[in-house]
Parts: structure tokens; C-alpha cells; sequence
């Protein structure tokens, strides 16, 4: 047994043992406490015996398996142990009974039927039987409910660093699409946009290893995913941003979480023709974290494989298993079909 299960089980059997000592009345003399409280004990002692038989080696070995013949068995068995007790219970009671009568010059009582002692006796030797099987199931039914968390939570695990697998290439992919889109346009700003990559990817390197991040890291990161996005686009796209997190707020949050969503507004959000816009805003409102984008909308068509929404999904299941019942996700596109509008909110 465990230290602690031990301490819990020493503590029991001694409030059982000492309970007695409490009716033991003034007026018979102290002198005779000692075999008093020795009769006693044959009591305590053939419950130890049927509890310990049962909770060390029948209940798990016999009654929990799925042998039909071992619970057979266990209840045999256990029929032989609870006379074997009772028959402890009798001779060790009748035998510091004698005694105290000869030392109290009492004479021995006469002999009446022991049938209602011997039942009362088996009754509580049947109940100690069952303690000791609560006991053991509801110990079972404990360990199987930790292991199924335990389970449950190493399969969460596994299937965030699926997704953060998953993510890192889906974003590196996307980032040199644009890099070998403006080689042909621009050498200058595809050199700096290497060079941004370059950063970026060292935060994924090490930052995304963690199980969390530090807000003010996260906001930093998205600032500069901003502006490797803001390099490749046109003078009639619009892009501003409202990242408002102090320098020092270390409040955790997963990596690499409001990325997709940015790549998405800089994906749907820009036309090459037409005039566009893409709003980010990002903050710490007491405790709840905030990601609002808001973009004009240019949906891709079927056959783009870019529009496939691939990191949405990502970013959906990342919250279902980090933040349950802690976020809020509103999207959607306007009445006029014109702008679309994100909305993350984590309660920390």
C-alpha cells in the first residue's frame, strides 16, 4: 500500500479499536480497564483478518477477474473465513471474559444460546466483506478513470502536434508562393521579404515548441507576419492594424494561433484590381484575449487550391482542444457580400 492509503488505513482501525474505551464506566474500577478493553479487541482482530484476506487477495485476484470459477470461489472462500472469524471473535471473547470475572470474583454466567451473538457476529463479518469490495472497486473504477484521462489527454496532445505539424509547412508553402510571386515583380522586396521569413521562421523554430507563449511574443509575431504579407501588396489595398498588447504581458496563449486568420484576410481580402482593405486588431481586454479581423472580400474560386481552408480548420480545432468552453469564434460574411469579419475571444 501507498504511504498515504496506509496512514488513512492505521487511522481507521485505530479510532475502531480505541472506540470502545468510551463505555467503559467509572463505577467498575480502573483496575479492570486493561482486561476490559483486551476482550474487546477479538472484535477488530477478525475484522482485520476478513478485511485484509479480502481487500489484499481475493477481491482483486479472484472477484475482480473475469474467471467465473474464481468468483465462485471468492464466495466460498469467503463463507469458510467468515466462520473462522466468528469462531476467533468467540473463543478470544469467552477467554478474557473468564478472566475478568475471576479478577472482578465474579461467577462464570450461565450457559445461554450464543445463535443470536454467532449471527450478529456473522452479520458484521458479511459487512466487512463488502467495505473491503467497495473499497476495491471503487479503487478500480479510480485508476480506470485516471487512465482514461490520461489517454484522453495524450491523444489531445498528439493531435495538437499534428496540427501544429501541419501548420508550419501549410505557412511555409504560402509564404514562398508570394516570395516566387514577387521575384519576377520586384528582386528588392523579395530579398526583404527572405529576410522576414527568416525571423518568422525562427519564432516557429523555437517559440512553437512551447506549449504556450507569452501575448506580447504572439503579438510580436503577427506584427511581423503583417508586414511580410503588407510587402507584396499593391497601392489600392489598405492595411491597418491595431496590435495593442504591452510589452511585458505575459499572459500564455498558444502559439502561432491568429496566423491562419491573417492569412486568410491577406488571401480573400486582396484584388489585384479593385480597391481592398484588411483590418487586424489584437488585444488583452482584462483577461480575454482578442483577434478582430476585418477584410474586403474576394472569395477564391473552386479550382484554387489556396482557397481550400485548410489553416480555418486548423485554427477551429486548436480551439476546440486548448480552450473549451473558453472562446468564442464569430465569422462571417456581410449582408452585402462585400466584407468578412472574424472574431476570436479566449478567456485566460
Amino acid at each position: 500500500m501507498k504511504q498515504r492509503e496506509f496512514l488513512i488505513h492505521l487511522l481507521c482501525w485505530g479510532i475502531i479499536i480505541c472506540f470502545p474505551l468510551f463505555f467503559f464506566g467509572q463505577g467498575d474500577g480502573h483496575q479492570f480497564a486493561l482486561p476490559r478493553f483486551l476482550r474487546t479487541l477479538g472484535g477488530p482482530l477478525s475484522y482485520m483478518i476478513v478485511f485484509y484476506v479480502n481487500y489484499l487477495w481475493l477481491v482483486p485476484d479472484f472477484l475482480l477477474s473475469n474467471d467465473r470459477n474464481k468468483v465462485q470461489r471468492f464466495i466460498f472462500v469467503n463463507m469458510l473465513l467468515v466462520l473462522v472469524a466468528v469462531a476467533i471473535n468467540s473463543v478470544w471473547w469467552q477467554t478474557f471474559t473468564q478472566l475478568f470475572d475471576l479478577m472482578n470474583n465474579k461467577r462464570p454466567p450461565m450457559n445461554h444460546s450464543r445463535i443470536p451473538m454467532y449471527f450478529h457476529a456473522s452479520l458484521m463479518e458479511v459487512l466487512i466483506v463488502s467495505l473491503s469490495v467497495a473499497l476495491r472497486i471503487g479503487q478500480r473504477w479510480q485508476n480506470m478513470e485516471r487512465r482514461r484521462k490520461e489517454a484522453e489527454q495524450a491523444k489531445t496532445e498528439a493531435e495538437l502536434l499534428n496540427l501544429r505539424n501541419q501548420l508550419n509547412p501549410h505557412f511555409l508553402l504560402n509564404t514562398l508562393n508570394n516570395i516566387y510571386s514577387l521575384i519576377a515583380i520586384d528582386g528588392d522586396k523579395a530579398q526583404k521579404v527572405v529576410e522576414e521569413l527568416s525571423r518568422l521562421l525562427r519564432h516557429m523554430l523555437y517559440e512553437d515548441q512551447e506549449g504556450t507563449v507569452p501575448l506580447h511574443k504572439e503579438a510580436e509575431f503577427v506584427s511581423d507576419y503583417i508586414d511580410l504579407m503588407r510587402i507584396r501588396c499593391s497601392n489600392n489595398v489598405t492595411v491597418t492594424t491595431n496590435i495593442n498588447v504591452d510589452e511585458d504581458d505575459c499572459t500564455p496563449i498558444a502559439p502561432v494561433l491568429f496566423i491562419s486568420l491573417v492569412e486568410n484576410a491577406f488571401k480573400h481580402g486582396v484584388s489585384p484590381t479593385e480597391a481592398s482593405f484588411i483590418s487586424v486588431s489584437l488585444y488583452n481586454d482584462n483577461g480575454t484575449v482578442v483577434c478582430d479581423i476585418e477584410n474586403s472580400n474576394f472569395p477564391k474560386s473552386q479550382t484554387d487550391k489556396s482557397g481550400s481552408g485548410i489553416g480555418l480548420e486548423q485554427v477551429g480545432r486548436r480551439l476546440s482542444l486548448l480552450y473549451p468552453g473558453k472562446h468564442t469564434w464569430d465569422r462571417g460574411v456581410s449582408a452585402d457580400g462585400k466584407t468578412y469579419r472574424s472574431t476570436i475571444r479566449i478567456e485566460i
